[in-house]
């Protein structure tokens, strides 16, 4: 009998612990954002890439030929609607040989629900606070510098400069521009989706241009 006890009484510690942890799974587990408040809320924080991504990219020489890009993405939504974006840029599939760093820091414009899914929104990057480019070997400097720019120093491997409101042909920017990026946001199972990119390399430079599509999403860092 005493023995049955100690049993049942073990059994039932056991369960009440399963109990507990099942509890807590579920209290943990967040339901999809959906209104405009729970997106920005949710969206607080790092995220960044699966793995390398391919990306169609227009030729920044004006051929209408479009490329493949490989790249990693890195994005911290930071309070009242600011952000700081980073996107680095490899020569190979597997990341293996990076080219170039590209840090955007600005504000979030909030827009409508964007028509791709429930809980999706329109959103604008407006990168008035900081558009950094860093060549991450010389022989993506010596790209760079291949059409000098007044008022930016020649570029050099490993070393940032920040180009905000500076005309750079080779971005199509122009004097003291402000470049914005016409995006979307949707999250859903713990996972943060933008907009795909055009097929044909076309960037989100306009409003029109704003992408119809999921892109591979970042997961929370």
């Amino acid at each position: 009998m005493k023995s049955a006890n100690v049993l049942n009484l073990i059994l039932k510690g056991v369960l009440i612990v399963l109990m507990t942890i099942a509890s807590g799974f579920g209290q943990t587990k967040m339901k999809d954002p959906k209104t405009l408040d729970e997106v920005k809320k949710y969206a607080l924080g790092e995220w960044e890439s699966l793995s390398v991504e391919l990306r169609p990219t227009e030729d920044r020489a004006g051929t209408g030929k479009v490329t493949p890009t490989y790249l990693r993405r890195h994005f911290n939504f930071l309070p009242d609607d600011k952000f700081v974006g980073t996107i680095t840029l490899y020569a190979d599939n597997y990341g293996q040989i990076p080219l170039m760093e590209f840090e955007f820091k600005g504000h979030l414009k909030w827009h409508d629900e964007h028509p791709i899914a429930e809980g999706a929104w329109r959103l604008d990057y407006v990168l008035d606070e900081g558009f950094g480019v860093t060549p991450l070997n010389p022989q993506a400097a010596e790209m760079l510098n291949q059409v000098p720019v007044e008022g930016i120093s020649p570029f050099e491997s490993g070393v940032k400069q920040d180009i905000l409101k500076k005309a750079f042909p080779m971005f199509h920017i122009q004097e003291g521009q402000v470049v914005s990026d016409y995006d979307l946001i949707y999250f859903t199972h713990g996972m943060l989706f933008m907009g795909a990119k055009h097929v044909d390399g076309t960037p989100f430079d306009k409003p029109e241009n704003r992408p119809h599509q999921l892109q591979i999403p970042l997961k929370r860092k």
